[in-house]
């Protein structure tokens, strides 16, 4: 008799600690659900991007207008650069040492800014007003929230990982190692949000503009060297006289080869005594 009751007690006590352990786990998971839709509801992660492409009027001096505008609202200028390329070009003789160069050539802006999100529009617009043509306008908007709250959640599980394993840790042990590598994640997740919450705060703008084509005049130096020669009938009295000392060390080249003209000789009179002589034997 006293053995059933003792059974039932146990059984009694064994369902009642399931169902506390089971409202326990229900109300974690309530309450992480009622944590989820309040951080997407409060803090939604909302990155915008824009990008523009548009002509203007003079490249510098729109350029320095937006680094002023960019500095006003509150914004920086993360890149930047002015380049010109030549289009077409052409030179014109103005005198033997002189040349006038005409050059058409289009000068082309990139700049990419940070501004504060919520001024993102106002300066898009301000920018648009500063264009003579826009040729393209985006508007990108990725919502980062679900990512957010997930690294976020994952950051506090590996934060109570981590104290498992501090608990238990043997130094040298493979706990240690595996505590070191969740917290580089655990550094990870945070860095990520970071970023995402740098974003949110800070929209990018990437704009491309470029004026029309702008013609430049200038005088330069004559780089033909033909330009430069002496005159016809100063040149052909030089050559004369050139053709003269050529002439002379030709013949003073000759005077080195003295020998081969002996032998030269010597053979041709050797040859010229064979056919005589046997032309008499013939006869």
């Amino acid at each position: 008799m006293k053995k059933n009751h003792m059974c039932l007690l146990a059984a009694l006590f064994v369902f009642f600690g399931c169902n506390s352990n089971n409202n326990k786990e229900y109300a974690q998971t309530v309450e992480m659900a009622a944590d989820t839709t309040a951080v997407t509801a409060n803090l939604p992660k909302v990155i915008k991007t824009a990008d523009m492409n548009f002509r203007v009027k003079d490249v510098q001096q729109t350029k320095e207008l937006l680094s002023a505008k960019v500095k006003a609202e509150g914004g920086v200028i993360t890149e930047v650069s002015i380049s010109s390329s030549i289009q077409n070009t052409d030179k014109f003789k103005l005198s033997a040492d002189s040349l006038k160069e005409i050059t058409a050539y289009k000068k082309e802006a990139y700049l990419v800014a940070k501004i504060p999100a919520e001024k993102l529009d106002e300066f898009a617009n301000g920018v648009a007003k500063m264009a003579l043509f826009v040729n393209n306008q985006s508007l990108k908007i990725d919502d980062q929230s679900v990512a957010y709250l997930a690294n976020k959640m994952k950051v506090q599980n590996r934060e109570e990982a981590v104290k498992q394993i501090n608990k238990v840790a043997v130094p040298k042990s493979n706990n240690v190692e595996s505590s070191l590598y969740i917290k580089d994640d655990l550094i990870d997740k945070k860095v990520e949000n970071m970023d995402i919450d740098n974003r949110v705060k800070y929209s990018t703008i990437t704009l491309n503009f470029y004026q029309d084509n702008t013609i430049q005049t200038a005088v330069i130096a004559n780089d033909n060297l033909y330009d430069f020669r002496p005159g016809f009938f100063t040149r052909l009295g030089l050559n004369l006289v050139d053709g003269w000392v050529i002439f002379k060390e030709f013949i003073l080249f000759l005077t080195r080869l003295w020998m081969l003209f002996v032998v030269a000789a010597v053979i041709y009179a050797g040859i010229k005594y064979y056919k005589n002589r046997r032309k008499r034997i013939t006869t």
